[in-house]
């Protein structure tokens, strides 16, 4: 068992609670004590240069950035010399042939890479270190952190993917950090090619040619998107990236649009964008009318967020955070109070892909004599899958609703006919059979509780 202890802890960045933001935390590598505060100063360069570059620029207020600053005995990183790729020629002997003693220790010349700057990578030793930084991270208050990043003290180009992404604090150190967390915690591939052993259908790489069927094909023609294949062996020509100048290939340059799009679905799988709202069950003594219901969202810059308010099933108001209620808009007995929010982003082209973000509110508010005698509130989060799309035959659908939600989902067609009205559990993924509909495009129309909160086209082929 490996036992960490406690090291001063730096707030970089504090946009919310812990359990409601990305929490992204950065240790230190071959710094020494008296070198701690570059490693602040190393840290917070690679924030602003983060946050300073879409889409976390839009999403910044997402993010908490925390530094946590572990001393080694000795500065730097180990450079063993033993790279015996000849591209790295020119660079490994400029670069000191070196052991040192450092607390994660972090080393060039991984894989025998010179520029692949990790810690230990196989066996007890990885183990270890892996324990360490997780033990580092419990010992600091961040048992649910979202991502850890290691900075290495160090001016030669390297760094690293993995479940801990590693880079060194020289010229380009902070586009390299950038790109790696891509990988950690986005899931995105390299958009040049990576070798055989690295490839895989992801959101930014596919094998698939058929502009109607590939992932990203909403954005073909956009921005640079297209399907364009690596050069090299047949196995690496049969794999496709969606852009030739993205971050995730070059160094200096933005992520491409695709790109964009996958981190923030990623942001709004991990984050609800709704803060907090009121009021929460109850917290109103004696109601006396107007009663304010209001939602505190986690806007982006600038604010994509789209809002819209039922009352017992019908529109009452839209993108607005504060509604206010009178007797008049309320029955006798049981009324539901509805907010359902999504991201309205043109970053986000996605009628077609597989999963989308909602988050809603729901007040149960109980009226009778002219006044409320009972407010209950609760918060949920929902996504929505369904493929293939367009399809031929058969579409699969699926809710997950961290409540237990009454779910429906109904295809409609253009002129407003009900076709299909089918109720589906929660988590389950229901198979439904359109092979009997006609060529088009359809609505599909997703309720939870009877409130409408999302429609998608639906492309029967």
């Amino acid at each position: 068992m490996v036992l960490a202890q406690t090291f001063p802890v730096e707030t970089l960045r504090l946009s919310g609670d812990t359990d409601k933001r990305i929490n992204l935390v950065i240790l230190s590598d071959g710094y020494q004590t008296a070198e701690l505060p570059k490693f602040i100063t190393d840290a917070t360069n690679f924030m602003n240069d983060m946050i300073s570059q879409s889409p976390f620029l839009e999403y910044a207020d997402y993010f908490n950035v925390y530094a946590i600053k572990v001393p080694s005995n000795e500065s730097g990183a180990d450079h063993p010399g033993t790279s015996i790729y000849p591209l790295e020629s020119t660079i490994s002997p400029s670069v000191p042939v070196v052991s040192v003693d450092t607390y994660f220790n972090a080393t060039f010349d991984s894989y025998n890479q010179h520029r692949l700057l990790y810690y230990e990578i196989d066996g007890a030793a990885a183990n270890n270190t892996k324990m360490k930084i997780n033990a580092v991270l419990v010992a600091n208050n961040f048992p649910d952190y979202d991502q850890a990043l290691i900075l290495v003290n160090s001016p030669y180009y390297g760094g690293s993917g993995g479940e801990f992404p590693v880079s060194y604090t020289g010229v380009d150190g902070n586009e390299i950090a950038i790109h790696e967390i891509g990988h950690s915690l986005f899931d995105l591939k390299d958009e040049y090619y990576p070798g055989d052993a690295q490839v895989g259908e992801a959101i930014n790489m596919t094998q698939e040619t058929n502009l109607s069927l590939v992932k990203w094909k909403n954005w073909i023609g956009t921005n640079g998107i297209g399907i364009y294949p690596h050069s090299g062996t047949a196995t690496a020509a049969s794999w496709n990236r969606p852009h030739q100048n993205c971050k995730m290939r070059y160094l200096g340059v933005p992520f491409c649009s695709v790109c964009k799009e996958g981190i923030i679905e990623k942001i709004h799988s991990l984050v609800s964008s709704i803060d907090s709202y009121s009021p929460i069950s109850n917290s109103i003594s004696n109601p006396t009318f107007p009663v304010d219901f209001a939602l505190n969202l986690i806007k982006p810059i600038p604010n994509t967020l789209s809002s819209t308010w039922t009352l017992n099933a019908s529109n009452f108001a839209n993108n607005v955070d504060t509604i206010s209620l009178l007797e008049t808009h309320l029955v006798e007995g049981t009324n539901t109070l509805t907010a359902v929010v999504h991201d309205a982003t043109t970053l986000l082209d996605i009628d077609n892909h597989e999963t989308i973000h909602i988050y809603t509110v729901t007040w149960n508010i109980e009226y009778s004599a002219l006044s409320v005698n009972d407010i209950e509130s609760e918060i949920n989060s929902l996504s929505i899958t369904m493929f293939p799309n367009p399809v031929n035959n058969i579409v699969n659908l699926k809710v997950e609703s961290n409540k237990d939600t009454k779910l429906k989902i109904e295809i409609i067609s253009l002129d407003g006919k009900k076709i299909k009205s089918i109720p589906i559990s929660n988590y389950q993924t229901q198979q439904v059979d359109i092979s009997n509909l006609s060529q088009g495009i359809y609505l599909t129309n997703f309720y939870a509780n009877n409130v409408l909160i999302a429609t998608r086209k639906l492309v029967k082929k």
